[in-house]
């Protein structure tokens, strides 16, 4: 089985599809004590980094250019005058986002499970890079993203805990004689630490999740596909982290991919080995433990777990 082709949009054109849809809105509230409020409001519950930039500023100090969202609406920050006696002073500004929490701390060493219940046997295939096939770029140097086939349909579950944050529902499968697609169906699912898994791949109609849920490991998201030529069942993740957000230095006409985000290569549980970086083309045996399952559970969490079900 040669190297397949990841469904996945360049990080620029995700950033320009998110803006369209206007994921995220700001707006300024005068306070009684001459102060100003930035409030967010936005989509969904996932984490996003705010670049706000001013054209001029008086009569504060500069609040700095990078701000984290949570949830879907809250304070940004505050302009406080410096002089109380006088109101705060601002020309135009320029806002950009983008989903994440910029550079996180994480673990490279965490532990993931496979993507379906103990005892699946999967076959892994690393999928290339979409800019370097299509577009003459280079991929990035830490690139890195697989693909998980099975023999027959199976449902797909997440690897750790984390939240819901986007879920895309809107295509058929992409059919069998095609290398590539954009048309898949997908969900983000945003780690503890910060980290995003990006799961494609899904039939249309299968998820068993809804953005603003918690999911741990092992837990049901949905029924795996055929997208490409291959013809068998797969799901595609990869793992990332915002690690840039400076827009300035975009160099369209370079042939070196521009990404704001950075790749994660996971260790995952298997059946056979507890702490394994996989190896293409290598069939693996899903297994897991309930110390992995149970890792980030909260106290509260780990209560409801041990309550018997009625």
């Amino acid at each position: 089985m040669k190297r397949t082709l990841l469904t996945i949009s360049l990080c620029v054109l995700l950033l320009i599809a998110k803006a369209q849809e206007r994921s995220l809105t700001l707006e300024a509230k005068r306070n009684d004590n001459k102060s100003i409020d930035f409030n967010f409001i936005k989509t969904d519950p996932g984490t996003y980094t705010v670049v706000v930039k001013f054209a001029s500023l008086s009569n504060a100090m500069d609040p700095g250019s990078s701000f984290t969202a949570n949830d879907y609406n809250g304070r940004l920050f505050n302009l406080t005058p410096s002089n109380k006696e006088q109101g705060v002073g601002y020309g135009s500004y320029t806002t950009f986002y983008i989903r994440g929490k910029l550079n996180p701390k994480y673990n490279p060493g965490l532990i993931y499970l496979l993507p379906y219940k103990n005892e699946a046997k999967v076959q892994v295939a690393e999928s290339g890079f979409l800019g370097a096939a299509y577009f003459g770029k280079t991929a990035p140097e830490d690139w890195k993203s697989y693909r998980f086939y099975t023999a027959e349909q199976d449902t797909v579950t997440a690897i750790r805990k984390g939240l819901v944050v986007e879920v895309k529902d809107l295509y058929e499968a992409g059919g069998e004689d095609v290398s590539y697609t954009s048309r898949t169906n997908e969900l983000i699912i945003e780690h503890p630490d910060g980290t995003l898994a990006t799961y494609k791949g899904f039939k249309k109609g299968s998820f068993a999740v809804k953005v603003g849920q918690t999911v741990f490991p092992g837990t049901s998201l949905g029924l795996n596909s055929k997208y490409d030529r291959n013809g068998k069942y797969n799901v595609s993740i990869m793992i990332t982290y915002l690690k840039s957000v400076d827009v300035d230095k975009t160099d369209n006409s370079s042939t070196k991919s521009k990404s704001y985000y950075g790749f994660i290569t996971p260790h995952f549980m298997t059946a056979d080995n507890a702490d394994e970086v996989l190896v293409a083309q290598k069939v693996y045996m899903a297994g897991s433990t309930a110390e992995v399952v149970q890792k980030e559970m909260t106290k509260r969490e780990l209560k409801l777990l041990s309550k018997p079900k009625k």
